[in-house]
């Protein structure tokens, strides 16, 4: 009679068990589905694949978004030769109106060129090394870890930082000349990117290339860190909620937000990069001479807290469609290569 009841009495816990198990594996199996396809995917789209991807996606972003780059630039070099009367005047359509009236409306593309020459590689090898670093991370803890919300965090975290370090480091050159091309108004110095190059070299010195490297490396490891994380971590969330919904809507709402995300964390590094990049540029007289922390007490200084964050706003308008235009644009890319016979 016992041996019954034990039988009867552990088949019932089995099927208890099972009932209340099967929820959390639908959804755990849901996500372990998810992630394989994901695998899948990334092992069938080849390196050249990978990198056209990622170098289209960031050329459209950016091209999208030059007006409201520009503007943002534009507004983070205005203390290094304005006073403080002029800065408080200063608003995003006066700004964009003088560009109109002084120097047309294709100014608002002043130097698209170059950022087109300088984001075609540095998304290429942006996108390409965080996949490279993300497989390296999860291969040093262990892919047993793989799943788990806090280790995913740091290995999005670490691997978004190194490749966005890299990208930079690879391609800065072409990053400062973009910037002094966007920064001019209507005494242009600089007649164009080969020009650009000389000039530098020529006034500055082949250093001057990598003028203001230092902070931008400072700026793009946290950002792209954030960046990537971010992204991740809202896009692993809503399809776990919402499994149905558009992977291109998905990515481009995601991507939106984790630009927000990084954008609010490291604009001060990022205005401090722009005028350490600027320096000197034209023939003017230097305004800053005592490095990445002198350069900053000398804003706070000069135009307190809130000129470290001048510039935010353009800032926020472009990030919000181009992040996400980026993140989208390289999925769908993805998707599509994916389909191509053949990896190369």
């Amino acid at each position: 009679m016992e041996a019954r009841v034990g039988v009867v009495v552990e088949g019932e816990q089995r099927a208890l068990n099972s009932a209340h198990g099967s929820v959390v594996d639908r959804k755990f199996l849901q996500q372990h589905n998810h992630t394989n396809q994901s695998l899948k995917q990334n092992s069938q789209i080849g390196t050249v694949q990978q990198l056209l991807a990622g170098g289209i996606a960031g050329a459209f972003g950016k091209t999208c978004t030059a007006p409201l780059a520009r503007l943002t630039i534009l507004f983070q070099v205005q203390g290094m030769h304005s006073d403080v009367a002029a800065l408080s005047k200063a608003s995003i359509w006066r700004e964009a109106s003088r560009i109109i009236n002084e120097e047309g409306f294709r100014a608002f593309w002043k130097g698209n060129l170059v950022t087109i020459a300088h984001r075609l590689p540095y998304s290429s090898v942006n996108f390409y090394a965080y996949e490279r670093y993300k497989n390296l991370l999860h291969s040093i803890i262990g892919e047993n870890r793989r799943g788990n919300t806090s280790s995913d965090l740091s290995v999005h975290f670490v691997g978004g930082g190194l490749a966005g370090i890299t990208a930079a480091s690879l391609t800065y050159p072409l990053d400062l000349v973009r910037t002094r091309l966007a920064a001019q108004t209507n005494s242009a110095y600089y007649r164009g990117i080969w020009h650009a190059f000389h000039a530098i070299c020529r006034d500055e010195g082949l250093m001057g290339l990598y003028k203001g490297l230092g902070a931008t490396l400072l700026n793009v490891g946290p950002s792209i860190a954030i960046s990537f994380s971010v992204y991740e971590t809202l896009r692993s969330f809503w399809q776990c909620q919402r499994p149905k919904d558009s992977t291109v809507m998905v990515s481009l709402a995601c991507g939106s937000l984790s630009g927000i995300a990084s954008s609010t964390a490291t604009f001060p590094l990022d205005l401090l990069r722009r005028r350490m990049q600027l320096e000197g540029a034209g023939g003017r007289a230097r305004v800053y001479n005592t490095g990445l922390f002198g350069t900053l007490g000398h804003i706070i200084r000069n135009e307190g807290v809130r000129g470290l964050y001048r510039g935010i706003m353009p800032e926020y308008y472009k990030v919000v469609p181009g992040v996400g235009i980026i993140f989208m644009t390289y999925e769908t890319l993805k998707m599509l290569l994916s389909h191509i016979p053949g990896s190369f």
